[in-house]
Order: structure tokens, then C-alpha cells, then sequence
């Protein structure tokens, strides 16, 4: 089993930053790959990056890239998801998602678990 708790989002101006922090507790962190997911209103669920276990691969979504950048810290437990310039079109719920058995995936049927997700709101 494995428990996870974002935090960090909120209403920001065209722009600007939010650091979303995802939480894992249960089973050992270091030994499964991460993803973020997002989904805004009307939409599909959208991948927007993952991470390996140990954090050397990451990947982006081109939507994003060269704005969001993924991390992790397997001694406290969490992956961050960074991200800087935001637009009104970054507007969505951001999940974190746990795959146990992979290296993450663009696919969120890969992913085993979820968090319960957090608003992100960008303002023109």
C-alpha cells in the first residue's frame, strides 16, 4: 500500500511559480518510479512528467518542458514537481501518481496509486 498527499497549489498570476510537493508513505519510496498527472475541467487526464526510483531519468511533457522540472528526495519521502512561467492553460487538478512496478510511464494505467490531486489556478 502506498499513501500520497500533494500540496502546494493555489491561485497564482500569469508568470509566475508554484512548487507542488507530493508525500509517500507505506512502502519503501525509493523502490518505485513517480509521475504527475493533470487534469482540468472538460478533459482528459494529461501526463506531465515522471521520475525514476533512484531520480536519474526524468522526462517532460513537451507541453511543459523547459518550464516544470520533476524531483525527488527519497530521504524525505516526496517528489516535487517545480514549476516556473506559469500560463492559464496550466489551470488544472495536479495528481501524483505511484507506479510500483515500472520506471514510470506517459500511460496513467501504469500508475498503481494516486493522490487525492490539488488545484492549480494561473490568472491572465
Amino acid at each position: 500500500q502506498v499513501q500520497l498527499v500533494e500540496s502546494g497549489g493555489g491561485l497564482v498570476q500569469a508568470g509566475g511559480s508554484l512548487r507542488l510537493s507530493c508525500a509517500a508513505s507505506g512502502r519503501t519510496f525509493s523502490t518505485y518510479a513517480m509521475g504527475w498527472f493533470r487534469q482540468a475541467p472538460g478533459k482528459e487526464r494529461e501526463f506531465v512528467s515522471r521520475i525514476t526510483r533512484s531520480g536519474s531519468f526524468t522526462y517532460i511533457a513537451a507541453s511543459v518542458k523547459g518550464r516544470f522540472t520533476i524531483s525527488r528526495d527519497n530521504a524525505k519521502n516526496t517528489v516535487y514537481l517545480q514549476m516556473n512561467s506559469l500560463k492559464p492553460e496550466d489551470t488544472a487538478i495536479y495528481y501524483c501518481a505511484a507506479d510500483l512496478d515500472g520506471t514510470g510511464s506517459r500511460s496513467s494505467n501504469e500508475y498503481d496509486y494516486w493522490g487525492q490531486g490539488t488545484q492549480v489556478t494561473v490568472s491572465s
